[in-house]
């Protein structure tokens, strides 16, 4: 529900979102005055009629409805606000959060230090991080006290990218007590490639706060969304295969065409070079003789048979010296 208020001092209008459970509640209370009351025309039996009418009801009823507004701005939450006029942005930065959409309901956290010097820092991109009151976008919180200092706000916004990274930058900070000329703090997040996963890896890096001016906190993260998009392309293995592919099917459907239709061929013959197809087998092994054999086909054996008619007559004496005495 939507309510209309009047804003006397500029004399403006503005609309304010109202929930549904305080508008019926405002309904309940001003139902008799809206309606009922006007059309009895008499204060004193109306007052009777509905004792819960009183300015202790109109009271309650504007402490609801300055209930209602105040929740109102408040779930509205901010977003990030670019460096620069509202319609004079840069479209590359605006390019570049629209690409880190999938991240503006994840939030990040990180704890480093030990006792009394340990700190929580808390990251949204381009969501409100801490008390959701102050606009921050990365605050650090004291563990020992639970102090929250604003380390960068929303509306001040800067983004930036590489080929394998995005530098997101939340100026407008706390200001400094004693350091840096006690200007405002500054957050500076590196967002590194990292296509396994959509975020993680959120971890404080350093805090530059030996200068005068310009001093941050440096912060890293990984991301899929800081990767520049993959290029596909074939390998030269890839291009070779594919082509040798396409001329075999070009040899095989342009063959069988021929035959079928110009040469009249019928079954296998259709097949281009049938019979040099069926003698490859032979032609690759005539080719491996050739290549791996070192001695010549037709050289004389180096030894020959000799027949039974040309072997002498054997001595029957000849092992008779063998014979004991």
């Amino acid at each position: 529900m939507y309510y209309l208020l009047h804003m006397p001092k500029n004399n403006t209008f503005c609309t304010v979102r109202i929930p549904f459970v305080y508008y019926m509640f405002i309904c309940f209370i001003s139902f008799p005055s809206l309606l009922i009351l006007p059309a009895l025309g008499n204060t004193h039996s109306s007052k009777r009629m509905f004792p819960f009418y009183s300015w202790r009801t109109r009271l309650l009823l504007l402490l609801f409805l300055a209930v209602a507004v105040r929740e109102s701005w408040q779930t509205e939450e901010k977003t990030c606000d670019l460096v620069g006029e509202k319609d004079k942005e840069s479209k590359k930065e605006l390019a570049l959060l629209q690409r880190l959409t999938p991240l503006f309901n994840k939030s990040f956290e990180s704890t480093v230090g030990q006792g009394s010097d340990t700190y929580i820092y808390i990251f949204r991109v381009c969501r409100e991080a801490g008390n959701h009151t102050s606009g921050a976008g990365l605050v650090q919180i004291n563990k020992s006290n639970g102090k929250e200092t604003v380390v960068g706000r929303l509306n001040e916004t800067h983004i930036f990218n590489g080929s394998n990274w995005i530098m997101l930058i939340y100026k407008g900070g706390d200001e400094y007590d004693n350091h840096c000329g006690k200007e405002q703090r500054r957050a500076v997040v590196m967002i590194s490639c990292n296509r396994h996963t959509l975020a993680d890896n959120f971890n404080p890096v350093s805090e530059e706060r030996g200068k005068i001016q310009d001093c941050f906190y440096l912060f890293e993260m990984d991301s899929s969304l800081a990767c520049s998009p993959e290029v596909s392309h074939l390998s030269v293995g890839s291009i070779l295969l594919v082509t040798f592919a396409s001329l075999v099917a070009v040899y095989i459907i342009g063959g069988f065409l021929y035959q079928r239709l110009v040469v009249g061929a019928k079954g296998m013959e259709q097949f281009p070079h049938l019979a040099f197809w069926q003698d490859l087998g032979n032609l690759v092994a005539d080719g491996c003789d050739f290549v791996c054999r070192s001695k010549p086909r037709n050289v004389p054996a180096a030894y020959r048979g000799v027949g039974d008619d040309q072997l002498g007559e054997e001595s029957e004496e000849r092992d008779d010296h063998l014979l004991p005495m």
